[in-house]
């Protein structure tokens, strides 16, 4: 993680409950238990995937709160009731049983939300605009980040840059991946998923892309955008620093750790 002219760089996984981890990234014999405590002191950022599948306990996030160290950020996948749905702007319910169910309990370790929505879902300008007014700016005075993560072909429109622009929502940046690359800076951080690590690499992607990876994260943080991805909405004049979060996601999972680690290796 760097923090000096530019803003934060985070570069973790997709959970830390994977069998093939076991004897490769997690040494033989560390108990299960302990998988968290260990790939949080090797990684900067996790994203919980569990709570898009269903509703955890307070006691679930206290216990990762507490297990992780003092400067390790959560990034959360929002619960899929909540964008599966065929009218967005009837999600309020499912995002407050959300945010109700114990999220705050990481304190500062809470990290963006992701909201994922179905590949089949098409990009309803109205509808779209009505879920974003649903979600909460902040919550007991702590401001809460949230990043959409589209994936149909119609989310590639100028009109849907200028609106998640308008709420200052980021969009997952879908790298190496067969989803729609939005490379847009939206909202004040930036949010990246890699997807595209490879059995054939040891660390997952080849030494030259994972110093693409790294300089396009460093370009990111100090406020730029990299001249490598192409951008559908209209430039977004050059900022302050940012924080980006950057998950290895996907592809040959195995190797996902590796990856991030030598990522992080080269952004400090």
């Amino acid at each position: 993680m760097t923090k000096d002219a530019a803003g934060s760089i985070r570069v973790g996984i997709g959970g830390w409950t994977f069998a093939p981890w076991r004897g490769a990234f997690y040494p033989d014999k560390l108990p299960q238990k302990r998988e968290l405590e260990y790939a949080s002191h090797h990684l900067t950022s996790i994203e919980i995937n569990g709570t898009y599948y269903g509703s955890q306990k307070p006691a679930s996030f206290i216990k990762w709160r507490d297990e992780t160290p003092d400067d390790f950020v959560f990034s959360l996948k929002a619960p899929r009731f909540a964008t599966n749905r065929k009218v967005l702007a009837e999600a309020g319910s499912s995002i407050g049983r959300f945010f109700d169910s114990g999220v705050m309990e990481l304190g500062d370790k809470l990290g963006p939300i992701n909201w994922q929505f179905a590949t089949s879902k098409a990009f309803d300008p109205a509808d779209f605009e009505a879920f974003l007014e649903l979600l909460p700016k902040q919550i007991d005075g702590r401001a809460i980040r949230h990043v959409v993560e589209v994936r149909h072909a119609s989310f590639q429109a100028p009109a849907f840059v200028d609106l998640v622009r308008k709420h200052g929502v980021a969009v997952v940046i879908a790298g190496d991946s067969e989803f729609p690359l939005i490379a847009d800076v939206t909202a004040p951080f930036v949010y990246v998923r890699a997807m595209g690590t490879m059995e054939t690499e040891g660390a997952g992607y080849s030494n030259a892309d994972l110093d693409r990876w790294a300089a396009r994260a460093e370009t990111w943080a100090a406020g730029g955008a990299p001249d490598d991805l192409e951008l559908i909405g209209d430039p977004q004049k050059a900022s302050g620093p940012r924080d980006v979060f950057l998950y290895v996601i996907s592809g040959y999972k195995p190797a996902n750790p590796a990856a991030a680690m030598a990522l992080i290796d080269r952004v400090g």
